[in-house]
């Protein structure tokens, strides 16, 4: 009797794989339904989001089953902005506003001749002659002479402006062991005064200095009183308006 309760107790042992066999098989039943709603797309949906993608990337729909080769689309540069009467009196009423300013700390120099103060639509030219600023044939501002330039600078330096400084000599050629010709004379002259703007707390970005050699007389260098006019260092205070740009077009006696 004992021994055939052991048998059906064997029997039951052998068959318990159909028990993880039908797990598996529940198991990867789930899994391909699951794949198969995965693949299933709403066509509605789909159709809304190529439209989408199309419009976005500038595509072309498929023509006979070829997709067509999408062309880059370049972004057209903006009209800069135009320069309005009201902008044009603002910039105006500022610049004059400094030029007063210069004209003022500059007043004892202004009447002796050696400062002349201008105003343009470019912005602002303050001429200051050599002979307040430098030895004859050197580029290192003399003793004393600071003062001037330090107020300028005082007036300009809260301002947003950018400062052009340009040296400018006579048609009298120099060579020495420091300056071969007036053009390095005239540069190292400029980054004399743009040196001492920084030092004084002016924007180092605002600057630029440029020597202009003998290139641009505003005299005659025939004689003494000219030349001394031509020796000089001119201080830009450049409007910041945008300028008006025309466009050239091709003349048609160019095209071949």
């Amino acid at each position: 009797m004992a021994r055939k309760k052991y048998e059906d107790d064997d029997k039951d042992n052998h068959e318990r794989w159909l028990v993880s066999y039908a797990d598996f098989i529940t198991l990867l039943f789930g899994f391909f339904v699951v794949m198969y709603a995965l693949s299933s797309v709403n066509e509605g949906k789909y159709r809304v989001l190529s439209n989408s993608l199309l419009n976005a990337f500038r595509i072309s729909p498929a023509v006979n089953g070829t997709e067509q080769i999408p062309h880059p689309v370049l972004p057209k540069p903006g009209p800069l902005q135009p320069r309005t009467s009201a902008m044009l009196r603002r910039e105006r009423e500022q610049l004059t506003r400094i030029a007063g300013d210069i004209h003022t700390v500059l007043a004892p120099l202004v009447a002796q001749g050696k400062v002349r103060v201008t105003q343009t639509d470019h912005g602002i030219t303050v001429e200051i002659n050599a002979s307040v600023l430098f030895e004859p044939g050197d580029a290192k501002l003399a003793r004393g002479t600071s003062e001037a330039l330090r107020a300028v600078a005082a007036v300009l330096k809260n301002d947003h402006h950018a400062i052009r400084v340009e040296g400018h000599t006579d048609s009298v050629p120099i060579n020495n062991a420091s300056f071969p010709s007036n053009w390095e004379l005239s540069a190292v002259r400029a980054s004399s005064v743009v040196r001492l703007f920084v030092d004084s707390g002016i924007t180092e970005s605002r600057m630029m200095a440029v020597g202009r050699g003998s290139t641009q007389p505003v005299a005659s260098n025939e004689t003494a009183e000219g030349r001394l006019r031509n020796r000089r260092v001119a201080v830009l205070i450049l409007s910041s308006l945008p300028e008006e740009v025309t466009e050239v077009p091709l003349s048609t006696s160019s095209v071949k």
